[in-house]
């Protein structure tokens, strides 16, 4: 029995550190869930409208109307893509669709809006709306006992109408029967989010060969991230050798030159100002071998990426708990912007989000790398205040990847990342 204890410690530790995580996931997924209902009422209201234009055509005087029709249907799916770019990053989507009515019924943007559009008033608005109800009816129940006394005998009931709430007893009864409701909805929220984010994605993007000059201009987009990512780069380099290597090296000669000096009226004073500069010099070149190391880290030769996520973990200012499961090695860019990421990741965390734990997981999947930082702290962290979330984004959208960062007010702040292999 004994020797069991230490291992139930760590499973209440393991517990207590999963709770927060589970809790934040839980509340991502509700917001998302709520924007998705929103958009799929609107949606529900357009297909009921399609509805009528169809009947309408039967007499012919809903084919002036199709048009129009597949404009609003154009403008929901717009919305709802919207929606999707804020926490799943920048993607391009189809123009307005053709305004006669056989280049609409041939073009293959606008069938893959209406089977969107289908699913999401009908499946997604069902799925959206359970996902609210849930918590809804968790929070009723659970406070059942706080306010059951106010009403008549028999008027109240928890969700569903199980019982009449009469007695102390019925009243914590309803508290857990919300509390289940509640646990419900942390495990079924983000699976619910995730399939319709998931469908969104797949049917709402432009189809990369439905137009080459839209593909065009995405690469043309991405090579100008290319290039503002290593002009940033080498701002960056500049600042790091301007503002602190130039200045401790400057403060060697000034110190080399008293030294020099007082050893002709002074030398026991020559000796300290010569400790003095010895110091100043060892300081310039760690700092300069810390920006050779921003650069391209050599411990990603020596090393791999595994080996140097771990060296980045152990200097952490933050306590990281680190997962790395990246068999085999990546294109020494991939690797290279893997540990920016993650460096970066933990900088921020250090200094603007207050965090007492960041979870860092990096793993293989396929032919992309995946990366996830989370951590613990306030939240609210934003691209345009300057965090260097900016820098990551064009420095990943360079190789063709992918950001996407939830932080709300209150945490956790989520950043996941997704680049390609061979990149």
């Amino acid at each position: 029995m004994p020797p069991q204890a230490p291992q139930d410690d760590e499973a209440q530790e393991g517990l207590r550190a999963r709770l927060p995580r589970v809790a934040g996931d839980a509340l991502v997924s509700l917001e998302q869930v709520a924007g998705a209902f929103v958009t799929a009422v609107l949606a529900f209201g357009v297909l009921s409208w399609l509805g009528v234009v169809l009947v309408l055509c039967v007499v012919g005087v809903g084919l002036l109307l199709v048009p129009n029709a597949l404009r609003a249907v154009h403008a929901v799916a717009e919305r709802e893509r919207n929606r999707l770019r804020r926490t799943n990053g920048p993607f391009l989507g189809p123009g307005d669709p053709p305004g006669q009515l056989g280049a609409a019924r041939n073009d293959p943007d606008v069938r893959r809006e209406l089977r969107w559009l289908v699913g999401h008033a009908t499946g997604g608005l069902l799925l959206a709306a359970l996902g609210l109800l849930l918590p809804i009816s968790g929070l009723r129940d659970v406070t059942v006992p706080l306010w059951w006394r106010f009403f008549a005998q028999g008027e109240v009931t928890p969700t569903l109408s199980l019982w009449v709430v009469g007695s102390w007893g019925s009243a914590f009864a309803a508290l857990l029967l919300g509390v289940g409701w509640i646990a419900l909805s942390a495990t079924l929220t983000p699976a619910m989010a995730r399939w319709l984010v998931r469908r969104g994605l797949r049917l709402l993007p432009l189809d990369p060969s439905s137009d080459l000059t839209l593909r065009v201009a995405q690469l043309s987009a991405t090579r100008a991230a290319a290039l503002d990512a290593h002009a940033t780069e080498l701002r960056r380099i500049e600042r790091a050798l301007h503002d602190g290597t130039q200045n401790r090296l400057v403060a060697v000669t000034v110190l080399l030159g008293a030294a020099r000096r007082a050893a002709e009226r002074n030398p026991a004073a020559a000796a300290e100002i010569l400790e003095r500069a010895q110091a100043a010099a060892e300081d310039a070149l760690a700092e300069l071998r810390g920006v050779v190391r921003s650069i391209l880290p050599p411990v990603l030769a020596d090393r791999g990426l595994t080996g140097a996520l771990r060296g980045l973990a152990a200097t952490s200012p933050i306590p990281c708990d680190l997962r790395v499961d990246v068999p085999g090695r990546c294109a020494a860019a991939v690797e290279a912007t893997a540990y920016f990421v993650v460096a970066e990741s933990l900088t921020n965390a250090a200094r603007h989000s207050g965090a007492t734990a960041v979870d860092v997981d990096v793993r293989r999947r396929g032919d992309e790398l995946y990366v996830r930082v989370t951590d613990n702290g306030k939240g609210g962290a934003d691209e345009a205040r300057g965090s260097g979330l900016l820098g990551i984004r064009l420095r990943v959208e360079a190789l063709d990847g992918t950001v996407t960062m939830t932080s709300p007010v209150g945490g956790p702040t989520t950043l996941e990342v997704r680049l390609a292999c061979g990149s």
